[in-house]
């Protein structure tokens, strides 16, 4: 008769083998999650990068810039705002020289509206698109005093704004002063013709010495009381007429073909 093996005690850590398989399949999962999100990654830039090709942007490397810009200061800029649409809406986008150049005014409208509405400055700017380009239109109530040619001192959020959006393009800029057909009466200027030039000229200085836009493709005008968007007869329509327009020139307007 065999003798009775003495009973052997439970063993309390096989738990343990379980547990080990478990986190070794977890970091299998989570390598092959992060190798995916690395190639995405990759896939997105080479079609950011196809993008800024084809509207003649420059690149964005990873050295720093030597100007803040809308996209490193952390604003929607064009480049985010063509990241983030579909890639069946980036295909879709028109080839033709206008169309993609009508279609990236269309972009930089959306991009100012936004940031316009979200500082609150929504009632100073309006920005359009039409066949000369884009049209930035600064009124008088939320730029200058009556009368006066110099900028107030809380409009440069608003024009630095402005700047880094639109200094990279290489079409010509042309800043139009325009006022109501009220006459001056004293004060430095003898006519709205004096005090339409005067104010697109501060701009225009003001963009080139502080914000670095080309002095070669930007130019100031002024056109007094004679191209009103609104009828002189009302307060309101005077107050509309009286504004500095910022026109991004479209390449196939006369003025904006490029030298």
């Amino acid at each position: 008769m065999r003798p009775k093996q003495p009973e052997k005690e439970p063993n309390h850590e096989r738990w343990l083998v379980s547990y080990g398989d478990l986190l070794t399949l977890l970091f299998a999962v989570f390598v092959t999650l992060y190798a995916m999100s690395q190639a995405d990654k990759q896939k997105a830039e080479a079609v950011a990068e196809s993008v800024r090709e084809a509207f003649g942007m420059p690149a964005v490397t990873s050295g720093v810039s030597s100007r803040p810009s809308v996209i490193t200061t952390g604003r929607s800029g064009v480049i985010e705002e063509l990241r983030s649409q579909p890639v069946q809406q980036r295909a879709a986008l028109p080839t033709g020289k206008a169309t993609v150049e009508e279609a990236r005014f269309k972009a930089l409208k959306a991009t100012l509206d936004a940031y316009f509405l979200k500082i609150g400055v929504g009632e100073k700017v309006a920005v359009s698109v039409s066949e000369r380009g884009l049209v930035i239109s600064l009124k008088e109530a939320g730029f200058f005093a009556p009368g006066s040619a110099t900028l107030k001192g809380d409009t440069s959020e608003i024009l630095e704004a402005i700047a880094d959006n639109v200094s990279h393009l290489s079409n010509r800029c042309a800043v139009e002063g325009h006022t109501d057909n009220q006459p001056l009466h004293g004060g430095p200027f003898g006519s709205n013709w004096d005090l339409s030039t005067a104010r697109a000229t501060t701009l225009v200085k003001l963009l080139v010495a502080k914000y670095g836009m080309s002095p070669e493709r930007i130019s100031a005008t002024g056109y007094a009381e004679f191209e009103p968007l609104a009828d002189n007869a009302t307060p309101e329509g005077r107050a509309k007429n009286r504004r500095v327009d910022i026109v991004i020139l479209s390449s196939t307007d006369r003025e904006g073909i490029s030298p």
